[in-house]
C-alpha cells in the first residue's frame, strides 16, 4: 500500500533543517526568489526533476518544494557516525559505487511507495552553466514504473556558489523555478520515454532562460 506522506520523524528533521539552516542562508545570504511553489502537490508519490550545478542543489531544491525530496547519495556518507542516520532519516539513499541503475530505481521506486517526493537530476551529472544538453531517460523510466508525475525545476545561479580560487560559498543570487507537473509515461516504451525525458528538459531549460 502506497503511504500519502513521509515519516513523521522525516519530515520533523527536515523543518528543523530547512527552518533553522537551509531557509536563512537561502533568503538572507543567497537572497533567493522562489516562483512557482503553488505547482508542488503537497504529498502523494511526486519525481522531482531539475539541472545540476552544485552540491547545495538537493537541500535548495527541497526547501523550495515544502516537503523532504529523496536523493540519491554515496553509500560511504551512510557509514558516518551520526551523520549516516541524519540523512537517511531526511531522505538520501544509499548507492555504491560501480552499481547498476537498477539498484539505484528499486530503491527510489520504495520511497515513492512511502510517500516521498524522489529528486533526480535530468542529466544525471553537474553542467558548468546549470542548463542542460544531455537528458537521460532514469527519470522517464522512474515514473512510467511508479506511475508518479514529474515536476520540472530549474536552479539559475547555483553554479557560480562556488569557484575553484574560492572555499567558502559565494554570495551570489539564487532563483528557483517550479514548473507545471507532467503526466507520466503509460510505457516503458524507449520512444516514449524519450520523448518524455525531451519535454522534461525543455520545461527547465525554459525555466532556467528566465534568469533572475
Amino acid at each position: 500500500m502506497t503511504r500519502e506522506r513521509e515519516p513523521l520523524i522525516s519530515l520533523a528533521l527536515y523543518h528543523a533543517f530547512k527552518w533553522s539552516i537551509v531557509s536563512p542562508m537561502l533568503h538572507a545570504y543567497f537572497r533567493g526568489r522562489i516562483y512557482g511553489a503553488e505547482n508542488v502537490p503537497q504529498s502523494g508519490k511526486l519525481i522531482v526533476v531539475s539541472n545540476h550545478a552544485s552540491n547545495f542543489d538537493p537541500p535548495i531544491v527541497s526547501n523550495c518544494l515544502g516537503r523532504p525530496v529523496a536523493y540519491m547519495a554515496k553509500e560511504e556518507l551512510f557509514k558516518v557516525p551520526v551523520l549516516g542516520t541524519a540523512i537517511k532519516l531526511y531522505g538520501a539513499y544509499p548507492v555504491s559505487r560501480g552499481s547498476s541503475d537498477r539498484q539505484a530505481i528499486r530503491s527510489a521506486l520504495e520511497y515513492l511507495d512511502h510517500g516521498w517526493a524522489v529528486g533526480v537530476f535530468l542529466q544525471g551529472t553537474r553542467t558548468p552553466d546549470g542548463k542542460i544538453t544531455d537528458p537521460k531517460r532514469g527519470a522517464a523510466l522512474l515514473a512510467a514504473k511508479a506511475k508518479a508525475p514529474l515536476l520540472p525545476v530549474s536552479l539559475w545561479g547555483s553554479d557560480r556558489i562556488l569557484q575553484k580560487s574560492h572555499w567558502f560559498p559565494r554570495a551570489v543570487p539564487l532563483t528557483i523555478r517550479i514548473g507545471k507537473l507532467i503526466d507520466p509515461p503509460s510505457s516503458t516504451n524507449k520512444e516514449e520515454l524519450q520523448a518524455l525525458t525531451s519535454q522534461c528538459a525543455i520545461a527547465i531549460n525554459e525555466l532556467h532562460h528566465l534568469g533572475r
